[in-house]
């Protein structure tokens, strides 16, 4: 049976939604691992805490400022996607840089924070 996997999503930062354009990225891993290889086989891994992040397409409408998502810290920022799963970025803030695509009248902005929860799905 078929299931919808990809398709409407939503973001919204401390319950505001945001006009969510296209490209959309959820990267909720807490930890990052290496395998370390000696020369005869596989020794074990390096576990390191990683950095939790969400990141979208903003269409840059006129109620939208840019200045006000890059002040942003210590906000919830909650994706919502289309195969029922939510996830829960805390503690976060933008990581700034942002640029504003003129032509296509959008922009990019990537949240970073301290967790990052799974929700449903």
């Amino acid at each position: 049976m078929a299931q919808r996997i990809a398709g409407t999503a939503y973001c919204k930062v401390n319950g505001d939604m945001l006009p969510l354009r296209g490209n959309f990225t959820v990267s909720p891993s807490a930890v990052e691992r290496t395998f370390l290889a000696g020369q005869d086989y596989v020794h074990g891994y390096q576990e390191l805490p990683r950095v939790p992040w969400i990141e979208g397409d903003i269409s840059s409408t006129p109620d939208v400022s840019m200045e006000a998502l890059e002040a942003q810290v210590e906000v919830t920022v909650t994706a919502e996607l289309a195969n029922g799963k939510t996830y829960v970025l805390k503690e976060a803030g933008c990581k700034s840089a942002l640029e504003n695509n003129t032509r296509e009248g959008q922009f990019r902005v990537r949240w970073e924070g301290t967790t990052c929860e799974e929700i449903g799905g």
